[in-house]
């Protein structure tokens, strides 16, 4: 299995590039990973991967278990043209008592059980064959003697009256299935009478002249090791299995679908097994509810974050493998001891580096430009109160091994980053969206960075608008920060009923929409913390 590594939700530069650098190194050590976003990437990052010419990972919607995971039965069906009993030979090999059927091209055209089976031979009419030859042979276990057709269909006869009688009593075509012994006079009426098989019960052998004859005729002949009376008895199971009255509608279970919901969808059908399927109807397997399906848990790498809420849906179903990351420990927990690497410096890909260089690999041009994007933005061109010397220090290296100068190549990428034009108001909120839970509050900071505060002014009431109609969902709080980088500092907006909060969480003496607060960069050791201690305070 692939092992998923990501940032968090509205991923930011280092969430993508970290998830990317780390990814690549994994991959060196033999590992069999890949990178994947929570969402839509921003102009910085694109602006990044482009330069260094790097794609966008996939994006991933959830971790949930869904049926593909679990270890169902990808053998259970059968083909809607084999016998009736290749149908139930399958259920008792499969230990279950019902099997999906398919047509040549795999999709599902119906779905039979072994009450039905039953039914079927209690009540079918037990004189007319309709099916391939070779479900025949498969059926009675017998052996070809002269073989022409592929399709058989007739009534079943069995060769009981003495010869003279038959001949005179019995009047054969070739819509008939004879079943007849070593009887000469017999045969080579049939044959004469051109009917559609003869079958010999107990692997007798017949003069080679009636087999000549048979030829001559284009007569099928087969011998079957059992007796007149059991053939007579089981030829009904050779008939097409699609001839019992099957559910043509079968209730499915889709691949992709959840497991709990599967779950809790059979606790209102209270069905025993369900055929799965996948978007084209294609039947891939059956799926029993009192097997064991066994699965295996989604194992993922988080990179710069470790929230839950900040995460991907499906999270507790997933198996962390791993967390690196530079943010306060947050609520994940895991079932087992995990590699947790966590240290206080500006950006996740400081970290990353320090892994390439503890395992001894190269870092190529293109993950060195990645992992000093990261560096760069996160420290806000290495200006931001949460960058460090290490920071510093791996900037440095990263650059001179992706051929960048630091600070005309980090003009450029905030030049990219600090455009909003064209973007809706929302789009600009959910861009760098984190939430926090503190207490039974739930705590939304959004940061915008951008030179163009003037774009921001004449939109401000759509934008306190949004921040309102979040409380009202779900939200306790809302804020947005809209950082000028050159100017060192952010301007802040919140929902109506945040006032007090905002005005304390940084100790003014008053607040308005839109204020400008020097020298407050950083949501992760300035903002956040700040509004957090408040919090918990009240």
């Amino acid at each position: 299995m692939t092992t998923f590594i990501f940032g968090h939700k509205n991923p930011d530069t280092d969430s993508v590039c970290s998830a990317i650098a780390l990814s690549y190194l994994k991959n060196e050590q033999g590992g069999k990973t890949a990178p994947k976003v929570l969402g839509n990437i921003n102009n910085e990052t694109k602006f990044v991967l482009d330069y260094f010419k790097v794609p966008v990972p996939s994006y991933l919607n959830d971790v949930r278990i869904r049926i593909k995971n679990i270890k169902y039965d990808k053998k259970a069906y059968i083909n809607e043209l084999s016998s009736i009993n290749a149908a139930f030979n399958l259920m008792q090999k499969q230990n279950t008592t019902a099997v999906p059927l398919i047509d040549d091209k795999k999709k599902l055209t119906g779905y039979v059980t072994l009450k039905e089976i039953a039914r079927y031979l209690i009540n079918g009419n037990k004189e007319i064959v309709n099916t391939l030859l070779d479900n025949i042979i498969e059926t009675l276990n017998a052996k070809v003697i002269t073989k022409f057709d592929e399709y058989i269909s007739g009534d079943i006869l069995i060769a009981g009256l003495k010869d003279k009688t038959f001949q005179k009593e019995v009047e054969l075509s070739n819509e008939d299935i004879l079943i007849v012994g070593d009887r000469t006079k017999i045969l080579e009426y049939a044959i004469d009478s051109q009917v559609k098989l003869i079958i010999l019960p107990l692997n007798i052998n017949v003069d080679k002249k009636i087999i000549k004859k048979a030829e001559a005729k284009r007569i099928n002949i087969i011998a079957s090791e059992l007796d007149s009376f059991q053939i007579a008895n089981k030829i009904l199971l050779s008939n097409f299995v699609k001839s019992i009255n099957l559910n043509k509608s079968p209730i499915t279970v889709n691949n992709e679908d959840y497991y709990n919901e599967f779950k809790n969808m059979t606790h209102r059908v209270n069905h025993s097994n369900y055929p799965v399927v996948n978007n084209k109807n294609e039947c891939l397997g059956l799926i029993k509810l009192t097997g064991p399906n066994i699965y295996e848990k989604q194992k993922v790498i988080l990179v710069d974050h470790n929230n839950f809420a900040q995460s991907v849906d499906g999270l507790d179903e997933a198996d962390i493998l791993e967390i690196i990351d530079h943010h306060n420990i947050g609520d994940i927990g895991t079932s087992l001891p995990i590699n947790f690497r966590s240290r206080p410096v500006g950006c996740t890909a400081t970290m990353i580096y320090d892994m390439y260089k503890e395992q001894k690999v190269s870092i190529p041009k293109n993950m060195a430009g990645l992992m000093l994007s990261a560096i760069l933005s996160d420290t806000l061109l290495l200006t931001s109160p949460t960058t460090t010397e290490d920071d510093k220090f791996v900037a440095v290296k990263l650059a001179s091994i992706a051929k960048v100068d630091i600070d005309t190549y980090g003009y450029e990428m905030l030049k990219a980053s600090s455009s909003i034009e064209g973007k809706s108001v929302e789009e600009l909120i959910k861009t760098d969206f984190k939430s926090y839970v503190v207490g039974d509050k739930l705590l939304g900071i959004s940061q915008i960075m951008t030179m163009d505060i003037e774009t921001v002014e004449k939109n401000i009431d759509e934008f306190i608008a949004k921040l309102n109609e979040m409380v009202t969902l779900n939200y306790s709080i809302v804020t947005i920060f809209i950082t000028d980088v050159i100017k060192n500092g952010s301007y802040v907006l919140y929902n109506d009923a945040a006032a007090g909060i905002i005005q304390d969480s940084f100790g003014l003496k008053h607040i308005h929409q839109c204020m400008f607060l020097p020298k407050i960069v950083s949501r992760k050791k300035q903002i956040q913390p700040n509004i957090i201690s408040v919090l918990e305070g009240d």
